[in-house]
């Protein structure tokens, strides 16, 4: 009687404790989400919040133990188990389980940080958030970067009043602005645009080994009569002659950047992947994500550089808290749980 009751108390500050965690979590989520990412990071995986997240997961074994019900419960079964090993996978992945994984055998694994490479080039270095540079097992190449643009474009156009017209950059297309400011007529687009000498004078070609240099001919057509020929930049928007009382600007709105790279070790191509928004590289424990890209002249790409340790656990705890969950609610009506005593 004496162990039953012993037992039975454990129980209700197991289930007090439970709720007073999960009231916790719920403070800490709604504290994270107001203090931005950064802070956010630093607080989840302070000493305070891992005793917290340490606890948690102690907890959540010990109701398996206590609760022998849960065994014959899949559905509860699962939830518990799938809340213990999301737990396992978050210490696992955060900076307290680095550094003990490190100790333990032997490693300098990389947390997080950046890569810069050069189009053509091989590059191992990935500088960390505190500027200390740490070397890969392996080295990634960019064989080519690519940039997608939303195409016509857009030519932006500004009165010395203020007022603004934005039009679709088609070539051949003619727009009238009003009676006091005249036309203008997209001639050309120039992915390289570059001046040539043919004789005695200079005109205008798009040049394909050029570096990328985007603008468009543009042809004023003036109250008066007059016409005129200009050039809008896409690099220098905004620049205007002395003459005109039009501000031109030229934007390509970004669709899509790409690095198409090569994994190399050992001297060998082990692996190839287009690396793009939202279409990361997994290789080596770490994942490569587009973060940044050359804005100028496109002749570099800027990866960030991850450590998914953890993570593939993190996943496995949430397939079977699913898992319990759509058994609990649904399955169990149909298949039936057989029920023990405690």
């Amino acid at each position: 009687m004496q162990s039953a009751g012993l037992k039975n108390s454990f129980r209700r500050v197991a289930l007090w404790a439970g709720l007073l965690l999960i009231l916790l979590l719920i403070v800490f989520s709604i504290y994270g989400a107001f203090i931005g990412a950064e802070s956010a990071k630093e607080f989840f995986n302070s000493i305070p919040l891992s005793v917290y997240w340490l606890a948690f997961a102690i907890l959540l074994i010990s109701a398996i133990a206590l609760f022998r019900r849960l065994l014959c419960f899949r559905g509860l079964f699962l939830i518990h188990l799938g809340c213990i090993i999301v737990l396992a996978g978050g210490i696992i992945g955060s900076q307290a389980g680095f550094k003990i994984q490190d100790k333990l055998f032997g490693t300098d694994t990389i947390r997080t940080g950046q890569m810069i490479i050069n189009e053509g080039t091989t590059e191992r270095a990935v500088e960390l958030e505190n500027g200390v540079i740490k070397m890969l097992p392996f080295a990634i190449k960019l064989v080519d970067f690519k940039v997608e643009y939303y195409q016509p474009g857009q030519l932006i156009i500004r009165t010395q009043k203020g007022e603004g017209f934005k039009i679709p950059a088609q070539e051949g297309q003619k727009y009238v602005l009003d009676k006091d400011l005249g036309s203008v007529e997209i001639v050309r687009r120039f992915e390289n645009f570059k001046l040539a000498r043919e004789g005695d004078k200079r005109v205008a070609i798009d040049d394909p080994n050029g570096g990328p240099n985007p603008a468009l001919e543009l042809l004023l057509k003036k109250p008066d009569g007059s016409e005129a020929t200009r050039y809008v930049f896409e690099r220098f928007p905004g620049r205007a002659r002395p003459d005109d009382n039009l501000q031109f600007s030229y934007r390509r709105p970004v669709k899509d950047f790409l690095s198409d790279v090569e994994v190399v070790k050992d001297n060998k191509v082990v692996t190839r992947k287009s690396i793009e928004v939202n279409k990361p590289l997994h290789y080596g424990g770490y994942l490569f994500y587009q973060q940044g890209y050359d804005s100028d002249a496109g002749r570099y790409t800027v990866l960030g550089v991850t450590s998914d340790k953890g993570l593939g656990v993190v996943f496995l705890g949430y397939i079977l808290l699913c898992a319990g969950v759509f058994w609990h609610f649904w399955l169990r009506h149909i298949f039936g749980d057989r029920e023990i005593e405690d």
